[in-house]
């Protein structure tokens, strides 16, 4: 698999998947109209990197703003990196950042932690990056 990136709109955010480093990236904003078409390919896209995955893959979700129906499929996508890290294909850690002082944020992560089979960490964010 190439490196994929899928720019950023006003309503769906950044999604990077770089199987060389091992990364899969989402950021901005996550507010698709139709979340099912925003979300499937993804998944076809998880499955194309799980045919030949680098050793270890990070999972980085740094979102200022989700809906629910973007909640459930990012749980979906969450369960699907379970399965190939269940099936040995690569160790997955997902990282969960949030910025400094939100919350809702930290404990949205602190949700899918307690969900999910696989390392979850969170990070704080402060406006330059994570916080040392």
């Amino acid at each position: 698999m190439d490196y994929f990136e899928l720019v950023a709109t006003d309503r769906t955010p950044t999604v990077i998947i770089d199987p060389r480093a091992g990364m899969m990236q989402l950021s901005g904003i996550a507010i698709p109209e139709n979340a099912d078409r925003f979300f499937t390919p993804l998944h076809d896209l998880i499955d194309r990197y799980a045919t030949a995955p680098a050793a270890r893959t990070t999972v980085r979700v740094s979102l200022q703003y989700f809906n629910s129906s973007s909640a459930k499929y990012l749980l979906d996508l969450f369960r699907q990196w379970e399965d190939v890290n269940a099936a040995g294909l690569t160790k997955v850690t997902v990282e969960w950042c949030h910025a400094h002082g939100d919350e809702d944020m930290r404990e949205a992560g602190m949700d899918y932690k307690s969900l999910l089979e696989i390392p979850v960490k969170l990070v704080e964010l402060d406006r330059t990056g994570p916080l040392q």
